[in-house]
């Protein structure tokens, strides 16, 4: 249990003391933060929280979005408090075709220039690199499932996201495993052993069926929905890696319930359906 990592997301209605308090009540010893409510309770207060309660920052989310016009600029901020942090690695999503906001349907504005998009995301990592090398940064690609190519990730598969980091060192560039993106990708296992220790980030959570109206929040609890974790558990553990695994899950409901009683299912379901079996 001592790899078990809460993403802040998945109790949504904690602040950052709040999540850190909760992490230290439930013995969980590294917690995912997102740079939104950091900013919002302070970044230099949430470092001093952070380290005083002696938890790990599995990863800092989100970088990325590379299509907007300041993507440059707010890519280095990133970078910045995911040093401060001491974070293991700061997430990418790349971001979705120019012109798409999320939420919203395309405009006179939108490119439907798929290959072009893709493009620029190489170019803008090709920036980014020599900026997190020199603050001790480790980049993590993220592929999302493809019903959010348009508007979140035009990278889909673990394949891609490989090959856009293997230009540069491991260590720089990797990518993150998320069950709830990768589970139904054929070539989902050859690509995980490939990544070897490229594997920034190992995020659960099980996808819902029937998709919700707002395809955002189908991510589950572990076992109430369709993925089965243990044949990519023993993938991740095969390639190598033996960093944090964060449950990170965008749920109304689970939003809704209280923050304790999920924290306290999320660690009985890792135990039951995630951790790794020797």
């Amino acid at each position: 249990m001592n790899r078990l990592s809460l993403n802040q997301w998945t109790t949504r209605r904690w602040s950052v003391p709040e999540a850190v308090e909760g992490c230290r009540k439930h013995g969980i010893e590294a917690i995912g933060l997102w740079r939104e409510p950091v900013a919002e309770y302070g970044l230099a207060e949430t470092v001093r929280l952070v380290r005083d309660a002696g938890l790990r920052v599995s990863s800092l989310c989100r970088g990325g979005f590379f299509t907007g016009g300041t993507w440059l600029r707010d890519n280095r901020a990133a970078i910045d408090e995911a040093a401060e942090l001491d974070a293991a690695c700061l997430v990418l999503v790349v971001g979705g075709l120019p012109g798409v906001v999320p939420g919203e349907p395309p405009g006179l504005r939108t490119s439907r220039d798929l290959a072009a998009a893709r493009t620029h995301v190489a170019e803008a990592l090709e920036s980014l690199v020599p900026y997190a090398e020199e603050r001790g940064v480790r980049l993590a690609l993220e592929p999302l499932h493809p019903m959010y190519c348009a508007d979140r990730a035009v990278l889909s598969t673990l394949k891609q996201a490989l090959d856009l980091a293997e230009p540069y060192p491991a260590e720089r560039v990797g990518v993150v495993v998320d069950t709830f993106h990768v589970w139904w990708d054929p070539e989902v296992f050859d690509q995980i052993a490939r990544a070897g220790d490229r594997i920034a980030s190992y995020q659960v959570c099980d996808q819902l069926t029937p998709l919700p109206a707002d395809v955002l929040l189908a991510r589950a609890m572990m076992g109430d929905g369709v993925i089965d974790f243990a044949p990519l558990s023993a993938a991740v553990a095969a390639a190598g890696y033996t960093g944090d695994i964060e449950v990170e899950i965008f749920n109304a409901d689970v939003w809704a319930a209280d923050p304790d009683g999920v924290v306290e299912t999320m660690k009985r379901r890792y135990a039951e359906l995630v951790l790794p079996q020797d």
